[in-house]
């Protein structure tokens, strides 16, 4: 009887606090430098998240070690809904495979929502011969060791890293600091392939300084339908996709996790921030948190399994 008291005490003071929340300004940690994809989405969704819930939501870069210091940061933050993660790919799904981290990327945290998911783009300097992912192949295949891609760590690299491993090809990977230099790099010739993010790579697709053969998603991009997914073109069963989502600490409230989550909805209602979104080259999502749990937990699953199975390793 004691015991059942006891848990009815705590369940029922766990249900006022959500109740309570929030009584204070709330903080979405970014995991990189500002004006990048994640950064961007973190500063636009916080605005309306603020208005749904009528306290200030502040936006907090915090960078290194390819995000794995403001993951880590937010998965050891009091799980009181005050402290978020604007989550992406790399740090919450593939870093733990590949590197010891101090965290578990679904263990330590309690899914919010879905914000939005986008594309990598694979592009060549126009002075590279091939038209397309076949002839891509081909000319790697051609002359091993002789071709070279940019990448930014993380998840650009392993895009790259993914290709080499089902083509059978040998290409050398030159790291840089951010994928917008990276694809900067491709451009002014200093490196003929390059994988990135479809928002780095767009003003250099549309300008023609570099070419694009395929994307890294299962389906083609709405923003861009006439570049084919590399899968199509000539790499069958590719895919890696890239994302961002909202997270908290392990032990949020799941009242609490609902509320962001509805707010998030409610802001994708407005047509200006779809619309800026899509600017951004990404999808808007808006899921919900079970929802987006089994997301990450898919996700988790299947780059373990590669992992394991490749051997692949990526730099940071």
């Amino acid at each position: 009887m004691m015991l059942r008291a006891f848990l009815v005490l705590i369940m029922s003071s766990g249900v006022a606090f959500a109740q309570s929340w929030p009584s204070k300004p709330v903080r979405i940690v970014v995991p990189f430098a500002p004006g990048g994809v994640t950064d961007s989405s973190a500063r636009l969704v916080a605005p309306k998240i603020q208005e749904a819930i009528g306290q200030p939501v502040i936006v907090e870069n915090r960078t290194g070690a390819g995000g794995i210091i403001a993951t880590d940061y937010v998965a050891k933050s009091a799980p009181d809904g005050y402290t978020l993660l604007m989550g992406s790919a790399a740090p919450q799904t593939l870093l733990q495979f590949i590197q010891k981290t101090s965290y578990d990327g679904l263990r330590d945290f309690a899914p919010v929502t879905l914000v939005n998911t986008f594309p990598i783009v694979l592009m060549v300097h126009p002075s590279v011969p091939a038209q397309n992912v076949r002839e891509l192949i081909a000319l790697a295949k051609a002359q091993p060791g002789k071709l070279n891609f940019a990448g930014a760590g993380g998840l650009t690299q392993f895009a790259g890293e993914i290709f080499k491993y089902m083509a059978g090809i040998d290409m050398v990977y030159i790291p840089y600091k951010g994928g917008a230099p990276a694809a900067a790099a491709a451009a002014a010739g200093d490196a003929q392939v390059t994988f990135a993010n479809y928002s780095d790579a767009l003003v250099h697709m549309k300008s023609g300084r570099l070419r694009p053969l395929g994307m890294t998603s299962a389906r083609r991009f709405p923003q861009s339908p006439d570049v084919p997914t590399i899968g199509e073109a000539g790499l069958p069963g590719y895919q890696v996709d890239s994302w961002n989502g909202l997270l908290a600490p392990a032990g949020t409230p799941p009242e609490i996790l609902e509320r962001l989550a509805a707010a998030v909805r409610q802001g994708y209602g407005d047509p200006g921030t779809r619309r800026r979104l899509e600017e951004m080259g990404t999808e808007p999502v808006g899921d919900t948190p079970a929802q987006f749990r089994a997301f990450v937990q898919a996700e988790l699953k299947k780059w373990a399994d590669f992992v394991k199975q490749s051997g692949i390793k990526v730099e940071q």
